[in-house]
């Protein structure tokens, strides 16, 4: 029976033939004008300047952490495998990031040029552009997973309970070079995004991706380094964990049993062919109205689940059988769980729905009140997540049969997550195409293209809004049920290290218990304060450059003078990646150090803590941020005022709020929850053996 892997490799060959397929369609368009390619070089150029150095610093992290590693094997704390599949992770992870980057830098200009011809072919160009990044995050996640299974099964002959113990540590690189991209990416795309909304629009006056802004490369850059390679390394960690920690415990709801082992990588396989057709419905005509292009992604996106809900049953019969059916029942929770968190996303987040046009209505009063606005629309958006995904965790608990056999239910919780992101390809393909429409955009509009250009690719970048904030949402959903399956992974392992491990351990009047969760509900605050000060600090800088670059290079303001790009590029560079370290390194520490101190009790009460807060802050981060973008975009649509009017300067104050909590912070969390249980799990030996309390 282990021999089904092979479908599962297959599946990963099958996406990763796709991207090839998707990157040729998006490279035979025309780049366009030789000054849209010239614009488009520049972006490329600092996009690719900044990956090398990030990669530079993040490699020495790597290089320390694998000699820990190295010697916990020596001693026994963890296999062998563990510090070469670490290694595997965190460079498939970056490795998805850097070919969405590619191919987003690469079809910006494609994208201006293609919607001078129509909207619809402007949308097949950034759409193809990223489904490359969809289909490389799950085919370069799946061929990492089942390759480590055929060496561990076929090379070393090891037995189920061996590769799951083995393979659910596997996901802490992925994790670790997440965590770098998405913080690093963040900081830089925000620093020069709110710089040059500041100074550009609110104190110069002067329209977005204005060529006479110092700043607008680097924003464009941002864009690529944040909103695709970062999303890309965070993504590949949310799919790659997902599946492994439901891997795991299969096989100790199951004894032992390959088929449970090998059910969510089969799944995998199977929603990657299901998001592979949905890709095909994906069309739209020339109305730029929000809702009709919100209806031409949902047809794939869609399309894609219902073709997943329907595989799914007969592959858990055949895989376990008739009398395991409710393992179905809880895919199918976390199935209808993503689209139902993706559709309350897109309520409170679309300039389409009241919510949002309500808040654009708060800036009649100034930025203060759009402010205000926002945090509270952010805080309510929080509760419908939370029954959703609560209502989740219940169905696929019970359903599984978690009554009469614990192990059962969070075996199905794990397949929830699952199932959530099984059809990641088209749902990601539908994120990523926003940063190439939003830099199609400032390519229309720094090369004085047609404004009915900049017209079709600003509905494509606020639609591109909407569908980042569902992704976000999705991630963020799955990131929770990820999280607690990881956390019966460390019970499991702490009990596979020789600790007597029993269900009253973990009660909340223990103090140990206690303290732990107080200490993890703090985590996601202080994480989300270390970024956004990140953010602030480097903004500062990006600011008073541009406000010096104004005021000393004669002629810039009357377009006469070029400014000096590479500066600003250079600047959220240098910031980002000094800044980026901390944060990263608190999020590996943290669960060492309480383990040392408190013992494998503490660490159960910081994951529990952690995963709760969390959750809620990334959701309200996330949808604020979506909801004040998407309030200034509506503004300039024609409604208060418009462009250049009081109100629209409001909306920027408020969107350069909502920049960071949208695109830093809050999708750090994410990975955040995550990479703690990874590095408890790994790390479970040594507070096993060395714990002081």
């Amino acid at each position: 029976m282990e021999h089904l892997v092979f479908a599962a490799f297959a599946g990963a060959l099958m996406a990763l033939a796709f991207v090839v397929i998707m990157y040729r369609r998006v490279m035979s368009f025309s780049e366009g004008s030789e000054q849209m390619q010239k614009i488009s070089q520049s972006i490329r150029t600092g996009a690719n300047a900044y990956l090398r150095r990030q990669y530079s610093v993040v490699g020495v992290f790597f290089a320390c952490m694998l000699v820990v590693l190295l010697v916990m094997a020596g001693f026994g704390l963890v296999t062998w495998f563990v510090p070469f599949a670490f290694l595997s992770g965190g460079f498939f992870s970056g490795l998805s990031g850097f070919v969405g980057m590619r191919i987003a830098t690469a079809a910006n200009c494609r994208t201006a040029n293609a919607c001078q011809e129509g909207l619809n072919r402007g949308l097949r160009v950034a759409f193809s552009a990223g489904s490359v990044m969809g289909f490389t995050v799950v085919g370069l996640g799946l061929f990492d997973i089942s390759v480590w299974f055929m060496i561990l099964r076929f090379g070393f002959r090891l037995d189920a309970e061996a590769i799951a113990s083995a393979m659910v540590t596997f996901s802490m690189g992925a994790s670790s070079m997440a965590l770098f991209a998405r913080v690093g990416g963040g900081i830089f795309t925000k620093a020069a995004d709110v710089g040059a909304d500041l100074v550009g629009k609110v104190e110069a006056g002067i329209p977005e991706d204005d060529p006479r802004n110092p700043a607008v490369i680097a924003d464009n850059v941002g864009d690529n380094v944040g909103d695709v390679a970062g999303m890309g390394a965070d993504l590949y960690e949310s799919y790659v964990g997902s599946v492994l920690s439901s891997c795991a415990l299969g096989v100790a709801a199951f004894g032992g049993n390959f088929r449970a082992l090998l059910l969510p990588m089969i799944l995998a396989a199977v929603g990657i062919l299901c998001s592979i057709v949905g890709t095909f419905f994906v069309r739209t005509g020339e109305d730029t109205d929000q809702r009709k292009l919100l209806a031409a992604l949902g047809r794939g996106t869609n399309l894609a689940a219902v073709l997943i809900a329907v595989v799914a049953c007969p592959l858990v019969l055949w895989l376990l059988g008739r009398e395991n059916l409710g393992l179905y029942g809880a895919i199918l929770s976390g199935l209808v769980a993503g689209v139902l968190i993706g559709k309350a996303t897109e309520y409170y987040t679309s300039d389409t729905y009241k919510p949002t046009q309500e808040l654009a209505g708060k800036s009649e009063t100034g930025s203060a009140t759009i402010i205000i606005g926002g945090l509270g629309l952010g805080m309510l958006s929080t509760a419908v997540p939370i029954v959703i995904v609560g209502a989740c965790i219940l169905l696929a608990y019970f359903l599984s049969g978690g009554a009469v056999n614990a192990s059962m239910g969070l075996y199905g919780i794990a397949l929830a997550a699952v199932g959530m992101l099984s059809t990641l390809g088209i749902t990601l393909a539908t994120d990523a195409y926003g940063p190439v429409a939003d830099n199609a955009g400032g390519i229309a509009e720094m090369a004085g293209l047609d404004p009915e250009v900049r017209r079709r690719t600003d509905a494509l970048d606020a639609l591109g809004n909407t569908t980042a904030a569902t992704g976000k949402g999705f991630a963020i959903g799955s990131a929770a049920l990820t999280a607690l399956a990881l956390m019966a992974s460390y019970v499991e392992k702490v009990k596979e290290m020789g600790a007597e491990v029993a269900i009253g351990d973990f009660s909340l009047m223990d103090p140990l218990v206690l303290t732990g969760l107080l200490v993890g509900a703090c985590l996601p605050f202080v994480f989300a304060a270390l970024t956004m000060n990140s953010v602030g600090r480097a903004a500062q800088s990006v600011v008073m450059e541009v406000r010096r670059q104004f005021r000393e290079i004669v002629g810039l303001m009357d377009g006469k003078a070029e400014a000096d790009y590479a500066r600003c590029v250079d600047l959220c560079t240098r910031s980002s990646l000094r800044k980026m370290v901390l944060p990263a390194v608190t999020a590996v520490i943290c669960p060492v150090v309480v383990g040392l101190i408190l013992g494998y009790k503490g660490v159960v009460g910081l994951l529990a803590g952690a995963t709760a807060t969390g959750f809620l802050m990334a959701i309200y981060m996330a949808n604020a941020g979506g909801a004040w973008d998407n309030a200034k975009k509506y503004i300039e649509a024609g409604h208060y005022g418009g462009k250049g009017s009081s109100n629209h300067k409001a909306g920027v104050v408020g969107d350069t709020v909502g920049d960071p909590f949208k695109d830093t912070s809050g999708p750090a969390i994410n990975i955040l929850i995550k990479l703690l249980s990874i590095v408890s799990i790994v790390f479970a030996g040594l507070v096993v053996n060395c714990h002081l309390l």
